[in-house]
């Protein structure tokens, strides 16, 4: 216990021997004798004061509430430090791995002569890299991964099965989920009523250390210039990020959200799930859109914005609760 506290920074608050065995993890309703578990949203406090847990990660304003019997591990940051207690007990969870020891390289699998294998990287069968590609010590080709040519794949990467990369330079540590599409031609047509003419997609896609990337997204290549990838960004299943696009450092891109082209998203900017930005845009600092909304136009540093067409929230819900009003008086 004193082991995890120190680890997460946490202070034990509850006057309970610090010397108890922590076994596992679990949510407050299924955690028992031996797991700890944590509290960060106010929703849970009736499941906080009937939890059976051993050890509860919790604020200092919950450490009241937590039961006796079970020990309160005050942090700044509940989840966080959840987080941190959860990969000492399933470290494997933290980064897809292969079924293989590492090192291991099918013989079903395909590997040009002409790609660079550093040390312990892992091919499994079918698995298919081409000419001039370099992958970096340590990482993962599942089985159907398709690695192009001259790609560059970091170290400590894992690439899952049937993700295909093409015209890409991947960072370090990064993760690359079933099904991730990157590199293909972004969506550039000159169009006239003679008819679409194809713009020649010549860039690459850039994607910087520690990025991960969920299920069946894709990433298009740039059209005149490269697609980057931000230090740190977690992209979830599902995500369309267009050509030429520019996403920063450290965002959050949930489920369904499309990125067109050209489109900036600057460091820690987060966009809720189904949302759309069109091309051109530039989205500041910090900002964070709201699910299912569309942004038209530059949204400024800092700014939370919502709803179609996007707007700063606090007018959204005005305009929400005076459309509520208006509705009411017409149905009276």
């Amino acid at each position: 216990m004193s082991e995890i506290a120190s680890i997460i920074g946490g202070l034990i608050a509850t006057n309970v021997s610090p010397d108890m065995v922590i076994s596992g993890v679990g949510p407050l309703d299924h955690a028992g004798d031996g797991e700890i578990s944590f509290i960060d949203n106010p929703k849970y406090l009736a499941a906080l004061e009937r939890t059976r847990a051993s050890a509860c990660i919790c604020a200092p304003k919950y450490t009241a509430r937590v039961p006796k019997g079970t020990i309160a591990i005050e942090v700044r940051d509940p989840y966080r430090a959840f987080a941190e207690t959860a990969a000492l007990f399933f470290p494997r969870a933290m980064r897809p791995v292969s079924i293989h020891p590492t090192g291991t390289i099918s013989d079903k699998a395909y590997i040009s002569a002409e790609a660079t294998l550093e040390a312990d990287v892992t091919v499994e069968a079918f698995a298919y890299v081409e000419a001039g590609a370099i992958i970096g010590a340590g990482s993962y080709i599942a089985s159907g991964a398709r690695i192009g040519a001259n790609v560059k794949i970091g170290r400590n990467c894992a690439i899952t099965a049937n993700a295909v990369i093409e015209h890409a330079l991947i960072g370090n540590r990064v993760i690359i989920h079933p099904g991730v599409k990157i590199g293909q031609d972004g969506f550039g047509f000159a169009m006239s009523a003679r008819g679409h003419l194809k713009v020649p997609q010549i860039g690459r896609v850039i994607i910087q250390d520690d990025v991960e990337i969920g299920a069946n997204t894709t990433i298009d290549r740039g059209a005149n210039r490269d697609t980057v990838i931000g230090e740190g960004t977690k992209i979830d299943n599902q995500v369309q990020i267009g050509h030429n696009a520019e996403i920063g450092r450290h965002c959050i891109l949930v489920a369904q959200v499309g990125i067109s082209g050209s489109v900036v998203l600057d460091d820690f900017v987060a966009i809720g799930g189904q949302s759309g930005v069109n091309g051109h845009v530039r989205i500041g600092m910090g900002a964070q859109i709201a699910a299912v909304s569309v942004v038209h136009g530059d949204v400024p540093p800092g700014a939370r914005w919502g709803g179609v067409p996007a707007r700063p929230v606090r007018e959204w819900f005005r305009e929400q609760q005076l459309l509520k009003r208006m509705v009411k008086r017409e149905n009276e």
